[in-house]
């Protein structure tokens, strides 16, 4: 049998394979790579020089960027503006969301652009009243279109521009595709928006199933108005929180224990206690947006949150726990445990009691802060039931500049040999913006190999043999 024979019949299980879903992309890769060396297609050098090749440096580093976005609260931000926005109107959310798809697919890539933005896009859903299906294949469709704009949007482009290397010819600049890419993404958009919408299949609606998949777990907590804080002075009405940050005021305590209700006309004043509900990402990011702060029983800076050890956890009060019918302040929480609590989702049930006077009942999730030893005594002894390590999940707002910086260090050196004359390699720009994160601790070494999707270099690498 000849080679291209061979090939061609490899090339037709993998895609087979692909299909059926019944083994991972990455390992139908490798299985393609092993059967091309098997056959004697390919050596063994050349089977695995895919591995070798810089693209895979170059998409692994976009991966950390992306993940310094993310990890700032970055992407979060860009949900709520545009809701603020499109409000319900779902024609305009489509658009918008398509537009900034396939804005952010051009210089980060439409795979890292599409997982970055599935959960705001759920949230974005829920909120409008959307079924979630609306707007995903409209989401990943922009970020498809837009990754066809430069040489990085898609793996596909770099896969390319390296096998022109190989035969002699010059790689394609990182801007060389832009004038056909934007055509591809405006006609692209217009006949989603016009035509492609209204074939949307209408899948999800209010499925409680897809928050619970994205950890959407509503919260009750209390936040303290600073000094300095954009938000003095204005009504509840014009600070709208619910919109610009997500969260629902559900009552103010002022002056000791004094209940305000949350009238729209209420001025709200420094030193405040709001009584919030929302999702934990927003609750722990309103320092940075509004000056606003968790209201701990004890003065916490931010060295003590970043502390060695000290982390977020959720833990749920057990039935037969000490603490069923006690409030935070009765137990002395603090000093007793140890650990801080933050938060109290109670599931489907909202109080405007103060945290530290709400009486625990049996299935309370306490979101608390502390050191994983000091909770697991009371884990064996069946007070809590530990349920997640949600350190992740803290916005570092104070890194944001670091995270534009390292991306737009990246931008430039990719551009040095229009700009300059002097070409940097993108492996080598994308590595000094991952080093300029990691020296700052926007993204910190040990969570840094987890912002890497493997099985996608993988398969690359085994495409590239």
């Amino acid at each position: 049998m000849s080679p291209i024979a061979i090939t061609i019949i490899l090339l037709l299980v993998a895609l087979v394979l692909f299909g059926s879903e019944k083994l991972p992309v990455d390992i139908v890769g490798l299985i393609l790579v092993i059967g091309l060396v098997v056959t004697g297609i390919l050596t063994v050098n050349e089977g695995v020089s895919g591995f070798g090749d810089n693209i895979i440096i170059t998409i692994g580093g976009l991966f950390v960027l992306t993940g310094g976005l993310i990890k700032t609260g970055i992407v979060d931000l860009i949900g709520r503006r545009l809701y603020k926005i499109s409000g319900n109107n779902e024609f305009l959310l489509t658009a918008l969301v398509m537009s900034v798809a396939a804005i952010s697919a051009s210089v980060l890539k439409n795979t890292t652009t599409t997982a970055m933005f599935v959960p705001v896009v759920l949230g974005l859903a829920n909120r409008a009243r959307v079924a979630p299906s609306k707007l995903m294949m409209p989401l990943a469709f922009g970020a498809i279109l837009g990754g066809s704009c430069t040489l990085i949007g898609t793996s596909t482009n770099l896969a390319v521009s390296s096998a022109l290397q190989r035969y002699n010819m010059p790689p394609f600049s990182m801007f060389e595709l832009t004038p056909v890419g934007i055509f591809t993404v405006v006609f692209g958009m217009i006949y989603m928006l016009l035509v492609g919408r209204k074939m949307l299949p209408n899948i999800g609606g209010a499925d409680e199933s897809l928050t619970e998949q994205y950890h959407i777990r509503e919260y009750v907590s209390e936040l303290l108005v600073l000094r300095g804080s954009t938000l003095i002075g204005k009504t509840l009405g014009e600070a709208n929180i619910n919109l610009e940050l997500d969260l629902n005021v559900l009552g103010i305590m002022r002056d000791g224990e004094n209940r305000i209700a949350p009238r729209p006309d209420e001025r709200i004043e420094a030193g405040d206690s709001l009584i919030v509900e929302g999702r934990l990402a927003n609750i722990l990011n309103v320092k940075g947006e509004a000056g606003l702060e968790i209201k701990y029983d004890f003065e916490l800076n931010d060295r003590a949150l970043e502390g060695d050890g000290i982390e977020l956890f959720e833990v749920m009060v057990m039935r037969n726990s000490r603490l069923v019918g006690q409030n935070l302040k009765t137990l002395n929480f603090r000093r007793t445990y140890d650990l801080t609590v933050l938060a109290i989702n109670r599931h489907g049930e909202t109080f405007l009691e103060k945290i530290s006077g709400v009486n625990l009942k049996f299935g309370d999730v306490l979101l608390v802060q502390g050191n994983r030893k000091t909770i697991e005594p009371f884990v064996v002894e069946r007070d809590f039931l530990f349920l997640e390590d949600v350190s992740a999940s803290s916005m570092r707002t104070a890194k944001r500049p670091w995270a534009i910086a390292a991306f737009a260090l990246f931008l430039a050196l990719s551009l040095s040999k229009i700009v300059i004359g002097v070409e940097v390699p993108l492996a080598i720009a994308v590595l000094l913006g991952v080093m300029l994160l990691l020296a700052t601790k926007t993204v910190r070494y040990a969570e840094l190999y987890s912002l890497i999707d493997l099985r996608l270099l993988v398969l690359i690498a085994c495409m590239m043999s």
